[in-house]
């Protein structure tokens, strides 16, 4: 498959369970050895959603391929192309990690499985700890080990559920490098997770809210079509300032901003209108910023109605 070629295509997607409608028209494109993150909230369609793009849950309705498998009478075939890792750790606890991996080799049916284990554990900087019981495992390494399982049958796509959660930084940090190798030597990833820094290291990304993909598209073109107009504040007692703008006309978001404050609308003329008294005051710094993803994000689902969790 070239890189051009299109790893995921497909169309009015949509699944209910239970009572629930959890996925509405999904309809997206990924390009092969591209990275798409999913951003939403808890409960808005993610999990379902790569769920079936691999071929674990069917559609109620639409169409696509995946792979260029068709989605839903071909779903065994994908299965067999795809690594995934679901948010929580799935592999035994009281064996080793080579244990876990010769054991996932024999069900995925890995030719020279010893030596693609060997390889494999080299890969992820596992060799030394081969011998070690996956339950004495901190977060970091039971998810080198998790990623592992799900290479070594070579798929050419990787669904990645929250995978990063409860990991510390520099964990998270090898883990992306790792997940971008893989990309530059055509492997697509699907990524759901909640940090915007590494949405921002997808190449594309997309917002899930009530079972429905609001935006999509990589984060230049996210940011750019927002249409938010942002400022940064600094100063003292920001908290009471946030209190004191949130309401005003065109101040759509007032929200902090690691030590500054965030101030954000779509209509630039009553945004400026309504900060500007404030703009004279000497405890505050005011300067004209790009909005960030997180920005754009919580606008997003207000927009939508939806309430952030």
């Amino acid at each position: 498959m070239s890189p051009r070629e299109l790893a995921i295509s497909v169309r009015g997607l949509a699944k209910t369970l239970g009572h629930r409608r959890v996925i509405e028209n999904f309809s997206i494109d990924v390009p092969a050895g591209h990275i798409f993150g999913f951003l939403g909230p808890n409960g808005s369609g993610k999990t379902t959603t790569i769920r079936m793009l691999c071929g674990l849950l069917t559609p109620d309705s639409g169409t696509g391929r995946c792979l260029g498998h068709d989605l839903i009478e071909e779903s065994a075939a994908i299965k067999r192309e795809v690594g995934y890792m679901p948010q929580r750790f799935g592999l035994y606890e009281d064996l080793s990690i080579k244990e876990n991996l010769d054991f996932v080799a024999r069900l995925y049916g890995v030719p020279e499985a010893r030596r693609t284990v060997g390889q494999t554990l080299e890969r992820l900087g596992l060799t030394e700890r081969a011998r070690q019981l996956a339950g004495q495992l901190s977060g970091g390494w039971k998810q080198r080990l998790a990623l592992a399982a799900c290479l070594l049958h070579a798929p050419r796509l990787l669904l990645l559920d929250e995978p990063t959660a409860g990991v510390d930084p520099k964990a998270r940090r090898e883990f992306w490098d790792q997940i971008h190798g893989l990309a530059a030597h055509g492997m697509t990833v699907l990524v759901s997770t909640h940090y915007m820094d590494e949405a921002e290291r997808c190449h594309e990304v997309g917002y899930l809210a009530g079972g429905k993909l609001l935006v999509h598209g990589s984060v230049a073109a996210v940011l750019a079509n927002s249409g938010l107009t942002t400022f940064e504040v600094a100063g003292p007692d920001l908290e009471a300032l946030a209190a004191d703008l949130r309401g005003r006309p065109g101040v759509e978001m007032a929200a902090a901003f690691g030590a500054s404050l965030h101030v954000s609308g779509t209509d630039p003329a009553l945004l400026e209108a309504s900060i500007e008294p404030y703009r004279s005051d000497p405890r505050f710094r005011w300067t004209r910023t790009r909005p960030s993803l997180e920005d754009v994000f919580i606008h997003t689902l207000a927009r939508a109605g939806v309430a952030p969790s």
